[in-house]
């Protein structure tokens, strides 16, 4: 019997244990001060990282689809919660003005009429899904139509999100340039720099991902989700019985999109700050490692992987920050050499050596007997 990554047995008590677990023990523990607002606010930002990591996941892992463009819609989403708290900044910022500061350093004396419609927190929240949606249905569209896959749909998701970086780099799209946004101050009436209010924006994080989790779950366990995972394996065969695959693979593109852009969202006002190089291909390259690492195919293990890596960088960008490059890569190298199924794949990999091991063991305990040739009498 092959022994599974996590067994279907334990499974779903794990994951309940870690919901309850990240959702309401660690605030409650934040709320007491037994863990510091800080380590709540990163891993909130860890969280964030995991969602983003399911999007590619569900791509990657279930639809054979390595997109090197995911950052760009994380990103996005962030945009677009951005606009909303510049805005409700107002005159608190440097200039004293009701024009987000980097509008009044470049000389603009109004708001853009593009700008005005986020003053409303609903349409900015319509925003957060619809711009990253929109992009994902036209790109998304013109490249299944056309056949592209493997390598070359990398390609282009990767040229298409190092075109968007250009772009917001530059002043005159009034998106904040090469700085991009910070200096949050509100959001909904309620103070970003009072711990209360990131705890608040923690427990929606974990509520997201649990949901997340759980609505990816359900979907590649349905029917759907057997024609998904055949498309992966075997895209022709599921042409040939009559599946229209691009329709599919445009559905989950768009979806992808959409999630990964609401952890945007929410990673936003829990940082502070959403610039440019939060969505260049390097970004989208190492979100691409954490779900290699942590389990590809697993849901559960991208999560696992963005926060370990994050983690990780987290400590050795302090310890060794020249050497974290390095880290990244041997860590990425080791475990497509010896990890195929990622770390949450690691116990069953090990039970499975331990299974040979100690069968090997038995065969030469006891050799097979040799029976005596049978004697006739005369």
């Amino acid at each position: 019997m092959t022994a599974q990554p996590i067994t279907g047995r334990i499974q779903l008590p794990l994951l309940i244990v870690a919901s309850v677990f990240l959702v309401g023990v660690m605030p409650l523990l934040n709320a007491y001060g037994l863990i510091e607002d800080f380590t709540l606010n990163l891993w909130g930002k860890y969280l964030c990282y995991g969602i983003m990591a399911i999007s590619i996941d569900l791509l990657w892992g279930y639809t054979g689809l390595l997109c090197l463009g995911q950052a760009l819609f994380f990103t996005l989403g962030g945009y677009m919660m951005g606009m909303h708290l510049m805005l409700m900044i107002g005159k608190l910022g440097q200039y004293k003005s009701n024009l987000p500061d980097f509008m009044v350093f470049l000389g603009h004396s109004k708001i853009p009429a593009f700008w005005q419609p986020f003053y409303s927190f609903p349409f900015a929240l319509a925003m957060v899904f619809l711009v990253p949606a929109l992009l994902a249905y036209v790109f998304g569209y013109l490249a299944f139509r056309s056949r592209i896959k493997g390598v070359y749909f990398s390609i282009l998701t990767q040229a298409l999100t190092y075109g968007a970086a250009l772009l917001f780099f530059r002043n005159d799209l009034l998106m904040g340039g090469n700085n991009g946004f910070t200096d949050f101050r509100t959001l909904l009436g309620m103070d970003l720099r009072v711990a209360s209010t990131q705890r608040i924006l923690y427990i929606c994080t974990a509520l997201l991902m649990v949901s997340v989790v759980a609505g990816c779950k359900w979907l590649t366990h349905s029917r759907f989700g057997l024609i998904q995972r055949a498309i992966r394996d075997s895209e022709n065969r599921v042409l040939f019985s009559g599946y229209a695959t691009a329709n599919f693979k445009l559905f989950i593109f768009v979806v992808s999109a959409m999630i990964a852009a609401f952890a945007g969202a929410l990673y936003v006002p829990q940082v502070g700050i959403i610039n440019p190089s939060e969505m260049t291909t390097e970004k989208s390259l190492e979100a691409v490692v954490w779900v290699a690492l942590g389990g590809r195919g697993t849901l559960v293990g991208p999560v696992v992987g963005a926060i370990s890596v994050n983690a990780l960088k987290s400590w050795a960008t302090r310890a060794y920050p020249d050497l974290w490059v390095l880290i990244l890569g041997g860590s990425f190298v080791l475990v497509v050499m010896f990890m195929p199924k990622g770390i949450v794949g690691l116990p069953a990999q090990i039970l499975t050596i331990l299974s040979k091991i100690s069968r090997k063991q038995q065969s030469i305990d006891s050799p097979p007997s040799i029976s005596e040739p049978e004697t006739i009498d005369p």
